[in-house]
């Protein structure tokens, strides 16, 4: 990637209705988070020349645009897990400096959680035996065990304890509390979170994402086309993707993940530091997720990530760096690939829209500076997104 030859923001950002949402349809939140953002843009539809959409249909993003009523000249549909929205926030900024696109809409949407309850699909717990996944699933390599193993090497290896993993559950869900859309908002202790049911050693329940239903959508525009917005433009300062491996055999080091080089591309083409970050919305399916990208993005070196979760330095109140400030996959909202909720958040949090939970410097004035950072699969894929005001 090079440095955009013409500035990008992003324009609109929005959340369709989520948590349990039985009577929808993917497609209807889709449309619905689609709609909510052009309006919180200001913009028109027929502006919009650019489609990014992953995760449903045949012919994705083609059939998720047929909804919508939209005939893009520019289109992704980049699946890579939780990071596809990162990724493609990525390349379709790109897009946008080179003049291929002025306006581009990345929308998602799942009812993952109403179709576990009705039936109409499992819990997932394999992704398959086909190709290298072969090699695993005969030995019951769930999603959640790959992610478990890495979490137990890195207690290992540096002396983290399921205690400070457990802290980033109780933070995230204070974060929640302040968040009128959040699934979970009750509070809950380390002790809460260590007497959960065992999920997957060292892994208990709270230390999962729940299942949702919900959609989420975020406009990019070239820069000619802010000033017709009613909303305060956010820039895209810089990018960063890489994928790591697929089969677990690959991985060269399970305290390593992929963001380590994700972040490092973002935060040079941004030119900023990690230390000037203000916010940071990562990916959190599982407690480790948020302990190991926060090592891997510079916020703390690695094997310090058990320590640096302590003493509340995710919080929005008191925190030092707030993590996840809607309350994460962890409290707010999980319905399957959740990088575009990262983005939603930053946004909101950098123009000021947080409400309760809005993140605010000592003098009082907004933040500047955030990041989105995205893991998919099993720490196979990293997308991260550094934003401006």
């Amino acid at each position: 990637m090079t440095r955009v030859r013409r500035n990008v923001a992003v324009a609109g950002v929005a959340l369709s209705d989520c948590g349990r949402v039985p009577d929808a349809t993917p497609y209807a939140l889709h449309a619905q988070a689609a709609r909510r953002a052009l309006a919180d843009a200001g913009l028109d539809r027929s502006l919009v020349d650019g489609f990014a959409s992953a995760g449903l249909g045949t012919l994705a993003p083609v059939e998720v645009a047929e909804y919508l009523g939209l005939r893009p000249t520019w289109v992704d549909s980049t699946s890579v897990g939780g990071s596809t929205w990162e990724v493609m926030a990525a390349h379709a900024a790109d897009a946008i400096a080179a003049g291929h696109a002025r306006a581009v809409l990345l929308v998602y949407g799942s009812t993952a959680r109403s179709d576990i309850k009705a039936g109409r699909r499992t819990g997932e717990l394999s992704f398959g035996a086909r190709g290298p996944l072969q090699f695993e699933a005969p030995y019951g390599h769930t999603l959640i065990a790959k992610y478990a193993m890495a979490a137990r090497r890195h207690m290992i290896e540096y002396g983290t304890t399921i205690e400070q993993l457990a802290e980033v559950a109780v933070q995230a869900r204070a974060n929640a509390a302040l968040n009128p859309e959040a699934m979970f908002r009750a509070p809950v202790t380390v002790d809460e979170v260590l007497a959960g049911p065992l999920i997957a050693d060292p892994f208990t329940k709270l230390h999962c994402c729940p299942r949702s239903d919900g959609g989420a959508a975020v406009l990019l525009a070239a820069e000619e086309l802010v000033r017709d917005c009613r909303t305060t433009p956010v820039w895209v300062l810089g990018t960063g993707e890489h994928v790591s491996h697929a089969a677990m055999s690959e991985w060269p080091d399970f305290t390593v993940s992929p963001a380590a080089v994700s972040g490092r591309l973002a935060f040079e083409r941004a030119g900023v530091r990690p230390a000037e970050i203000e916010l940071a919305e990562i990916y959190d399916a599982f407690t480790y997720m948020t302990l190991v990208t926060l090592e891997d993005l510079g916020f703390c070196a690695k094997g310090e990530g058990g320590a640096f979760v302590e003493k509340g330095r995710l919080l929005v109140r008191g925190g030092e760096l707030p993590v996840n400030t809607d309350g994460g996959g962890l409290s707010a909202q999980h319905p399957g690939m959740r990088g575009l909720f990262l983005l939603v958040e930053a946004v909101r949090q950098l123009r000021g829209e947080a409400g309760e939970r809005q993140v605010r410097r000592a003098d009082g004035q907004l933040p500047a500076l955030a990041v989105a950072s995205g893991t998919g699969g099993w720490f196979c894929s990293s997308g991260t997104v550094v934003l401006g005001r």
